[in-house]
C-alpha cells in the first residue's frame, strides 16, 4: 500500500469540509472542538482462535480497560476462542512502543493488536506542528510493522483529559488547550488508520461527550478521565473498553430465549439450549455470559454503572432478550436468579434485555470469576514484560527469559480459559394482574 507524505497528511487535514466532522452537542462548551469522522467499518474484525495483544501507556497499565476486554472476549463471546496479552507501559510514547514492539509483542505472533498511545506524545502542552509529525511518524511506524508481521490493527486515539496534571513539571497552556491537541492527535489517528486500511477506535470522543454530560448530570466533582485528571477510572475506563470492542466490529449479541406464555414452554438461540422443566419455570444451559456489571454507584466516577448510565453499552453490546409469544395477560413477572420483576406484555412481546434490567442474576458470580482469572494473568504480564523482559534476565538471555516466563505464564493463561463453562440457569414467567 502506497502511504501519503507526511506534508500530504497535514494538507489533507487542513482541505476537510464541515461535512467531515463528527456532530457535535449543541453547547458552547464543543465550539472549538472538530473532530474528523472516521470512515464507516462495519463486520467483525475478529477470526476465531485470534491471538490479541492490547498495547498502550500508562492507561493501559492499569489493567482496567484491558481486563474488560479479555472478560468480555471470554465470556461473550467464547466461540469466537479469542487469548489476549496486555503490553501497557507507564509513561510511554509511540515512538518508545515501536522499539520495543518486535521484542515484546511481534514475538508472541499476534494476530490482531489494538493501540492507545496519544496521552505522553502530546507532552502536556499546546499542539504544535512538530508534536504532530512525530506524533504521525511513530503512529505509521507501528501500523508498518503490525502490518509487516500480518498483525490486524486497531489504532486508538488517546483520551481526554480532565484538568491540568499537577505532577507534570513542564506542562502548559489550559485544559481546553490541551484537550485541543489529543484532538489534533486523534485526527491524525483517523487518517493514518484510512491510509493505512486499519481500523480506528475512537477513545476521545466519547470520552470526551460521555465526561461532559456526566458533570451536567452528576455533579462537576465526577471525572471520567480520573480524579488526576488523566488516567480514568472505572468509568472511563468502560467507556475505553466500549470503544474498542466497538471498533473489533463486535455486535452484541448474546442471545435471545423466546417465551411462550400459551404452552409455558421455551426455545433459545445459539449459546443457549433449553434443559427441561424445573423450580416452577425452564432451566436454560448457557455457553455465552452476558456482560455482568457490578454493584456500584451511579454517579460515581469509580463505577462501571455509570458508565452504562451514559453509553449505550447495554444496547450495542449485551443483549440478551427475551421475548414473550402468545401473551394474554396485561403484565407479567420475570424471575430470574434472586431477581423477579415485573414487566409489561408490549414491552416483553417487543423484548427485553435481561442483561441491562437483572443487575444481579445467576450470570453475576461466574462472570466475576472470569473477570479475576484475568486480572490475575495480566498483572503477571506486566512483570513479565517490563521487569524481567527489561531488567538483568532479558539482558542475560532474552530467550531463556522468554521460554521460563512462558511457563509461569500458561497456567495463567489456561486459568482464563477454564473459568468459563455452560451454566445451568432457571427464567420463570408468571401472569400478574
Amino acid at each position: 500500500m502506497k502511504f501519503l507524505p507526511l506534508v500530504l497528511v497535514f494538507a489533507t487535514a487542513a482541505s476537510l469540509t464541515a461535512r467531515d466532522l463528527m456532530p457535535r452537542p449543541e453547547d458552547a462548551y464543543f465550539k472549538a472542538y472538530e473532530g474528523y469522522r472516521p470512515a464507516e467499518t462495519p463486520g467483525l474484525y475478529l477470526e476465531e482462535g485470534d491471538r490479541l495483544a492490547i498495547c498502550g501507556d500508562s492507561i493501559t497499565e492499569q489493567k482496567m480497560y484491558s481486563r474488560l476486554i479479555e472478560t468480555y472476549l471470554t465470556a461473550c463471546v467464547p466461540q469466537l476462542k479469542v487469548t489476549c496479552r496486555q503490553y501497557g507501559w507507564s509513561g510511554e510514547q509511540a515512538s518508545g512502543f515501536a522499539g520495543r514492539m518486535k521484542n515484546d509483542v511481534l514475538r508472541f505472533q499476534p494476530t490482531v493488536a489494538t493501540t492507545c498511545y496519544g496521552m505522553n506524545d502530546h507532552r502536556y502542552v499546546p499542539y504544535t506542528d512538530a508534536i504532530g509529525a512525530e506524533y504521525v511518524k511513530n503512529q505509521t511506524e507501528t501500523v508498518r510493522q503490525f502490518k509487516e508481521a500480518g498483525v490486524r490493527v486497531v489504532l486508538g486515539s488517546p483520551g481526554t483529559i480532565g484538568l491540568m496534571p499537577a505532577w507534570v513539571k513542564t506542562a502548559t497552556g489550559t485544559k481546553e488547550d490541551l484537550n485541543l491537541s489529543l484532538l489534533r492527535l486523534r485526527n491524525h489517528d483517523v487518517q493514518i488508520a484510512e491510509e493505512m486500511g486499519v481500523r480506528f477506535a475512537d477513545v476521545y470522543w466519547p470520552m470526551l461527550t460521555a465526561g461532559f454530560t456526566a458533570q451536567q448530570k452528576f455533579g462537576p466533582e465526577f471525572m471520567m478521565t480520573g480524579k488526576d485528571g488523566v488516567h480514568p477510572g472505572w468509568a472511563g475506563q468502560t467507556v475505553m473498553a466500549y470503544a474498542f470492542l466497538k471498533a473489533l466490529g463486535l455486535d452484541g449479541e448474546i442471545g435471545t430465549l423466546t417465551w411462550d406464555a400459551a404452552g409455558g414452554t421455551a426455545t433459545a438461540s445459539a449459546g443457549h439450549e433449553v434443559v427441561g422443566a424445573a423450580e416452577g419455570g425452564v432451566k436454560f444451559k448457557s455457553t455465552r455470559y452476558p456482560f455482568c456489571v457490578p454493584e456500584g454507584d451511579v454517579k460515581k466516577d469509580d463505577s462501571i454503572q455509570s458508565a452504562v448510565a451514559l453509553i449505550p453499552f447495554h444496547e450495542t453490546l449485551n443483549r440478551f432478550t427475551l421475548v414473550l409469544k402468545n401473551a394474554t395477560a396485561p403484565n407479567y413477572e420475570v424471575t430470574w436468579g434472586n431477581t423477579a420483576k415485573t414487566f409489561s406484555t408490549a414491552d416483553l412481546t417487543k423484548g427485553i434485555n435481561l442483561a441491562a434490567e437483572f443487575r444481579d442474576n445467576p450470570f453475576s458470580a461466574p462472570f466475576e470469576k472470569v473477570s479475576k482469572a484475568v486480572f490475575a494473568k495480566q498483572d503477571y504480564e506486566t512483570r513479565q514484560i517490563k521487569t524481567l523482559f527489561h531488567g538483568p534476565e532479558g539482558a542475560a538471555d532474552m530467550a531463556m527469559t522468554a521460554a521460563l516466563t512462558e511457563k509461569v505464564r500458561a497456567p495463567l493463561a489456561e486459568a482464563v480459559i477454564q473459568s468459563v463453562g455452560p451454566l445451568d440457569h432457571v427464567l420463570k414467567v408468571k401472569a400478574v394482574p
